[in-house]
């Protein structure tokens, strides 16, 4: 993956970074930013600290439920122009499968953070010269997508006027949605555009699929979104229309990273020497 190694007399192997850019001079614009080693205790206290900022600010951002309501009756109407407003048929079918929509319940309520921290632990551990940039990318997403639930608050299908999707967690009780029950005043209801299960499912998907040395982690990458997808209409969550914001906001957060680093994370040098 771009890597250079020297061999030292005694045998062992360090990792050089390639530089990403030219070396600046007078005249020449800012040089990005060098990959570093990682730290782990910073990365711990970094990560807790930026959910807690992201959670605190998305449920602090008005609910203004009528706006809320009407934005998503306009996404409703504008599916059905489309000819892709198929939601509360998915959400139907899938809801006659007890054992199935119960699992998406728990999918969704517990992959979205699982998964993306493994992810992480992951490129610590096995690609800490592209750790930054990549963790860059999910902080950058996840920091425009605060500003799309300002900006533009959408009341999810379950919440709709009129409708009649079925809210799958309230009819089968299934724990550990911050959407229903009584954990629903502790989250923001209308604040489903964009969706950030797919920003930071595509996230980890591409990441695995760029990354991974063997063939089945890569298919496994590429179907984590895409189940993903499913999964956040079934229950009923969120438009299809949703999903494309979490795809827009993770470019957005794509090119925050190529412009501090100079490329691509994944093109970054897979190892980086230790601190001194």
């Amino acid at each position: 993956m771009g890597d250079t190694t020297v061999t030292k007399p005694e045998g062992r192997e360090s990792a050089l970074p390639q530089p990403v850019t030219a070396e600046s001079g007078p005249g020449s614009p800012r040089r990005p930013r060098t990959p570093r080693r990682p730290r782990f205790w910073f990365e711990i206290l970094l990560i807790a600290v930026s959910y807690w900022t992201y959670s605190l600010i998305r449920n602090a951002v008005p609910e203004q439920k009528s706006e809320a309501l009407r934005n998503a009756d306009w996404i409703w109407k504008a599916e059905h122009h489309l000819g892709i407003a198929v939601e509360e048929s998915v959400n139907h079918a899938v809801n006659t499968v007890t054992w199935l929509i119960i699992g998406m319940n728990y999918y969704y309520a517990t992959l979205h953070f699982v998964v993306t921290l493994g992810v992480l632990v992951w490129l610590f551990r096995w690609h800490p010269g592209r750790y930054a940039a990549t963790r860059l990318v999910l902080f950058a997403t996840t920091a425009v997508a605060l500003v799309g639930y300002y900006l533009y608050p959408l009341a999810p299908p379950r919440l709709m006027n009129g409708g009649d999707f079925i809210d799958t967690v309230m009819v089968h009780q299934t724990w550990g949605s911050m959407a229903s029950g009584d954990l629903k005043h502790m989250s923001n209801q209308y604040a489903a555009m964009p969706s950030m299960h797919i920003g930071w499912s595509l996230w980890c998907g591409l990441t695995i699929f760029a990354l991974a040395s063997v063939p089945w982690a890569r298919v496994l990458g590429l179907l984590y979104p895409a189940l993903t997808l499913v999964v956040i209409v079934a229950t009923a969550n969120h438009f299809w229309l949703d999903a494309v914001g979490g795809l827009l906001c993770l470019a957005f957060g794509f090119t925050v990273a190529r412009l501090w680093y100079g490329t691509q994370p994944y093109a970054l040098p897979r190892l980086v020497p230790a601190r001194p």
